[in-house]
C-alpha cells in the first residue's frame, strides 16, 4: 500500500504534470508574470464555470474576503454575522477592517451556520452576513438570501471550501456555491479542492459595479496607471499560479466527483458504528446518493461520540494515517476574539462540535485499499 496523505498533491501532479509544466515554461518565457494572459484567461474560464458575470483574482483567500467587504463599502463599527465553527481567517478580516464580528452558533449536522441564530444576532448595526460553506457544502442560502433582503443586508459567501458544489433552491433551480449572495470568496490553497501551487484567490460577484470597485481595489485602487480612485492593497493572482489553475479547472469536476466516491466508501464502512456520525448532505440523501453534486467533501468529518478522540487521533498518526481536527477551538474563545457580548449557552453545537470532530484522508488518489485501511483502523480501535 503506498503512503497514505491527508492530501496527495504529488500524485494528482503528476497525472497532469503534461499540462502543467509547458503552462508554467509559457508564464517564465514570456515573463508575464503579474497579471499576465494566463490570469485573465483563468478569469474568462472560471466566469464560465460558474455562470457568474466576475471572476476577480486576487493573492489568497483571505484577501479575496477582505476586498469583498471593502468593496460593499462597510464602516468601522458596522456588525458582521458569521459562523463561530470555522477557521480564523472569516472573523480575521472583520476584525483588520474594524468592524464588529458577531459570531453564532451552526447546525449540528452540516457543521453550517444556523439560520435562527443569525436571525437571534440581528442588530440596527448589522450590515453584513458571512455564511461560511463549510467542509464542502452549502449554508442555507435561500434563507440566508430571505434574511437579507428582509433587513436589507450584504451576504458575502466564504467559498473557499466548497467551489464546484452546487445549491439547490426549493424550486429545483441549481446554482453554483460562491454565486447566490452579493459577492462570494474562495481560496486556491494548495489542499483545496481547485488548488495552485502557492497562494491564491478570487471574488465572484453578478454586481457590475461592484466589480469594477473591487478591480480597482485589488490593484492599489488604481484603474489607470498611477491614478488612485479608491483605497486599495496590493492583492494580484500570479501568472503561475494562474497556468496551474487553468491546467486543473477542466479537472475540477472529476476531481469532485472522486472525493465524494471515496466519501461513500468511508460512509458505507462506517454504516454500522453507532458510535460514529459520518457527514450528511444538505439535500437529506441517506448517506450520499450516486449523483451527489451539493457536497464535494473539501473535508471527510466524522463525529465520534463515546470515544476518546484524541487518543483516536493518536492511534491514527500511530498507524501512519494523518488526520486532522478542524476545529479544536472555537471561535469565540480564540484570545484574539473574545468578547463579553457572548453567552456560552448560545454555542451548545459548536462547543460540542469541537470535542468531536475527526477529519480522515481526502483527496482525489484515495484508493481502495488505504480507505479500507484507514476505515478498519478506526473500527478496531472503537470497538476495542
Amino acid at each position: 500500500m503506498k503512503k497514505i496523505q491527508m492530501v496527495d498533491l504529488k500524485g494528482q501532479y503528476n497525472d497532469i504534470k503534461d499540462i502543467v509544466n509547458p503552462s508554467i515554461q509559457e508564464v517564465i518565457e514570456t515573463t508575464a508574470f503579474v497579471n499576465g494572459p494566463k490570469v485573465h484567461e483563468f478569469q474568462k474560464n472560471l466566469e464560465t464555470y460558474l455562470d457568474v458575470k466576475h471572476v476577480i483574482p486576487c493573492a489568497n483567500g483571505t484577501d479575496a474576503l477582505q476586498i469583498a467587504m471593502m468593496g460593499l463599502g462597510l464602516k468601522p463599527g458596522d456588525e458582521v454575522i458569521t459562523a463561530d465553527f470555522t477557521f480564523a481567517a472569516t472573523v480575521e478580516v472583520i476584525a483588520l477592517l474594524q468592524l464588529t464580528p458577531v459570531l453564532v452558533d451552526v447546525n449540528e449536522d452540516d457543521f453550517n451556520i444556523n439560520i435562527d441564530a443569525i436571525k437571534k444576532a440581528i442588530t440596527p448595526k448589522t450590515k453584513a452576513i458571512v455564511p461560511v460553506h463549510l467542509f464542502g457544502q452549502c449554508a442555507n442560502m435561500e434563507a440566508i438570501m430571505e434574511i437579507a433582503k428582509a433587513h436589507n443586508l450584504f451576504v458575502i459567501e466564504d467559498n473557499a471550501q466548497a467551489i464546484g458544489a452546487n445549491y439547490s433552491y426549493s424550486d429545483g433551480t441549481k446554482v453554483k456555491a460562491g454565486t447566490i449572495g452579493n459577492v462570494g470568496a474562495t481560496s486556491f490553497f494548495p489542499s483545496k479542492n481547485l488548488g495552485c501551487y502557492g497562494d491564491g484567490g478570487a471574488i465572484f460577484t453578478n454586481d457590475d459595479d461592484l466589480a469594477h470597485t473591487i478591480r480597482g481595489i485589488v490593484n492599489h485602487g488604481m484603474y489607470e496607471r498611477y491614478h488612485h480612485d479608491v483605497v486599495g492593497v496590493n492583492s494580484r493572482l500570479d501568472s503561475i499560479q494562474a497556468a496551474v489553475l487553468n491546467a486543473k479547472l477542466p479537472h475540477l469536476d472529476n476531481y469532485n466527483k472522486a472525493r465524494q466516491a471515496a466519501a461513500r466508501k468511508y460512509n458505507e464502512a462506517f454504516k454500522a458504528i453507532e458510535k460514529i456520525t459520518t457527514p450528511k448532505t444538505v439535500n437529506g440523501c441517506d448517506g450520499i446518493c450516486d449523483t451527489c453534486d451539493c457536497h464535494v467533501f473539501h473535508q471527510y468529518t466524522l463525529k465520534i461520540k463515546g470515544v476518546d478522540r484524541d487518543a483516536l487521533a493518536k492511534h491514527l498518526n500511530e498507524n501512519d494515517i494523518p488526520c486532522g481536527v478542524y476545529y479544536p477551538i472555537p471561535l469565540h474563545k480564540q484570545k484574539a476574539y473574545l468578547d463579553d457580548r457572548y453567552n456560552e449557552a448560545d454555542f451548545k453545537v459548536t462547543n460540542q462540535l469541537v470535542k468531536e470532530v475527526i477529519s480522515l484522508p481526502m483527496h482525489t488518489e484515495l484508493d481502495n485499499e488505504q480507505i479500507d485501511y484507514i476505515t478498519s483502523t478506526i473500527i478496531k480501535f472503537i470497538n476495542g
